[in-house]
């Protein structure tokens, strides 16, 4: 069908004598021959297109044993012919064609001798049909191709038909729509072999795994080796009611011999976590293939759940001594060796993978992170060079020399590597760390410079370089200038959100009060889940009345929020016990202050906890516990002398 297209197109633009020739060379070989179609096309081309008597000799010796010649005198009586027989459907089909071409079939026509017509056999698809519906294909009408194509595809010898058919009708309708189409034509068709397959693929894909089941039964009775990894590509269920309901369709499905199915249930059975029943499946798939290395780390992700970490470690690594090639298997012990916190087993791992593939980046990458990670800077320092030949790795080759320059205290060279980063994804952590490393040197306006250009180079990143630069003037004391900043640019980009939750931070929380409840209420209208916005509105409130209950159920709904939990955030968790615990104090519940913070504070100490923590004993009269917090404090934040600042240092 492609190539009809392909002919079609030809048609379309005038160009007919060329199809014929492209056309006469398909015919005179022998293995097209067998192709109705293709010699009923040719016979429409010809009748269409100037043409040579010569040239129509091969195309009528071709058409002779399938298709009669005959007299057109005699013609009419045709469908009297005890010899011939027709059904109503077919006489139909041939009346249309007739009344369309009456003209041309009744004269000398192209070349063609006046007596002789074209009789094509009855029940097989219409040429013209199919001319019809690819015209409407290629036209944007595929309403109309669908309907001819689905038609046609019922008649006999209408493979080629149905596959083009059910394939507009995947890129056209919807898979239950696509999937009525294949089961109708496969139960007209039941000897047909393909359309099974075409049947289980689009069952699984509409999530009708009682027919899927079925299906599959059949193919497997057909042949228990069957190659079943088209069907299952991009079938797998999201939802955890589908993933069992799939399982409970195969589970009665003998898969013993087919490695396609067992490693599906297998999959399904350790996302159950049944993982013995998973191995047994697995197992049965590697008796097939045992070097094939999906089925390998499937197996080993098995072993991860019901044997030490010792054992999945041995197997991986003989598998990779049987597949030395294999880039996967190194980079699969690799990372559960990460996982295992063994950096140093993995980093000579993925040396010894480096020096195998020495032109891999991903590998290369990997044993550079690694190296950082365990301070062997000269190792990543070398690797990284090494990766920064590579154009489509040199962007964060530098921005990882300048994390090793940074470890290393050589900060000019740090600067120097991330004021190179170009990549989108990684220029903007490049760009602050730079800017934190001229507020380090205390070089003010090469930091407002490094936002300029960062502004000017990336427009994408305006927003965040105004929130960056305000935060640079209300380190230098400057807040009513940083005010201002975040009001001129939240002008400019009026919808940028962190443009106006910055500026809303920077209001006081009872002189500004309105103007700030107002910003944070837009915000939560904007994003409602953003954990961020509804703390600061919980302070703001807690701030104006220090026993709000909607300021207190928001900031007791953050601490409550488990640490497996996806929203989760460490630093916001603190704050909110903060805000809880400041409540608390200003209320005189001094133990329960305590309760909150004290075992944050020994975990990750911080001095807002701590100085909350302080003022909370000293309000109980503990003078001992008063005594040891201070020194703690003085001794982590220097705490009560000249240079104490609450700031977080950018880098």
């Amino acid at each position: 069908m492609a190539f009809f297209g392909f002919l079609f197109r030809f048609i379309a633009m005038r160009k007919g004598q060329y199809c014929i020739e492209v056309l006469l060379r398909i015919i005179m070989n022998k293995r097209f021959q067998r192709r109705k179609p293709t010699l009923l096309l040719g016979a429409f081309l010809f009748l269409n297109t100037p043409a040579h008597a010569h040239l129509l000799s091969p195309l009528f010796d071709a058409l002779l044993p399938s298709s009669l010649f005959i007299n057109s005198s005699t013609s009419n009586n045709s469908a009297s012919d005890p010899a011939k027989p027709q059904t109503s459907e077919n006489q139909n089909s041939l009346n249309n064609i007739n009344e369309t071409h009456t003209t041309k079939s009744t004269a000398n026509v192209n070349g063609l001798p006046s007596t002789m017509i074209l009789k094509p056999t009855l029940n097989e698809p219409s040429l013209y049909a199919l001319l019809d519906a690819e015209f409407a294909a290629d036209r944007g009408n595929t309403a109309r191709a669908l309907t001819i194509y689905k038609q046609q595809s019922f008649k006999e010898d209408a493979t080629v038909v149905f596959e083009r058919a059910l394939g507009l009708s995947l890129r056209n309708e919807d898979i239950n729509s696509s999937l009525q189409f294949a089961k109708k034509w496969q139960d007209q068709n039941p000897d047909h072999v393909p359309a099974w397959f075409y049947v289980a693929h689009l069952a699984l894909k509409a999530h009708d795994y009682t027919l899927a089941g079925e299906t599959l039964s059949r193919i497997l009775r057909y042949d228990p080796r069957a190659d079943l990894s088209e069907i299952l590509i991009g079938i797998y269920p999201t939802t955890d009611s589908d993933q069992r309901e799939l399982l409970a369709a195969l589970q009665p499905i003998d898969s013993q011999q087919n490695a396609s199915l067992s490693v599906l249930k297998a999959g399904l059975l350790y996302q159950f976590n049944e993982p013995e029943l998973a191995l047994v499946h697995i197992e049965r798939a590697l008796m097939s293939q045992p070097d094939y290395v999906p089925f390998i780390t499937l197996k080993a992700d098995i072993l991860r759940k019901i044997e030490p970490a010792a054992t999945v470690i041995n197997y991986v690594s003989q598998a990779r001594f049987r597949n030395p090639a294999s880039k996967s298997l190194y980079l699969y012990e690799i990372r559960y060796l990460l996982d295992l916190k063994q950096s140093d087993k993995a980093w000579k791992l993925l040396l010894e993978a480096h020096n195998r593939f020495d032109d891999d980046a991903e590998i290369t990458l990997l044993a550079a992170l690694v190296s950082l990670d365990i301070e062997e800077y000269r190792t990543a320092d070398t690797l990284l060079n090494m990766l920064a030949k590579n154009p489509t790795y040199l962007d964060q080759a530098y921005y990882y020399l300048g994390i090793s320059a940074e470890r290393q205290q050589r900060f000019e060279q740090a600067k120097y590597y991330l004021n190179g980063v170009m990549q989108e994804d990684l220029v903007l952590a490049a760009r602050k760390k730079v800017v934190a490393f001229e507020l380090l040197n205390n070089n003010v306006d090469a930091a407002l410079a490094t936002l300029e250009t960062l502004r000017q180079q990336f427009e994408v990143f305006a927003p965040e370089s105004y929130v960056l630069q305000a935060d640079v003037l209300l380190q230098q004391d400057e807040a009513d200038e940083a005010l201002r900043l975040l009001t001129r640019s939240s002008r400019k980009y009026p919808d940028s959100e962190i443009i106006l939750f910055a500026r809303a931070q920077l209001l006081d929380d009872v002189k500004d009060y309105v103007v700030k409840r107002t910003l944070l209420n837009h915000l939560q209208a904007l994003d409602p889940r953003d954990l961020s916005y509804q703390l600061s509105y919980a302070k703001l409130l807690l701030a104006n009345d220090r026993n709000s209950e909607q300021g207190l159920a928001l900031a007791t709904a953050i601490i409550q929020i488990r640490y497996d939990d996806p929203r989760y955030d460490n630093e916001l968790h603190l704050q909110a016990l903060n805000i809880l615990a400041s409540s608390a104090l200003a209320n005189n519940n001094y133990a329960q202050v305590i309760e909150y913070l004290q075992t944050p504070y020994d975990v990750l100490p911080s001095l807002r906890s701590g100085v909350l923590l302080l003022r909370a004993y000293q309000g109980l009269g503990d003078s001992d516990k008063v005594a040891a917090l201070l020194a703690d404090l003085q001794q982590r934040f220097s705490f009560g002398k000249d240079d104490v600042t609450d700031r977080i240092q950018l880098y």
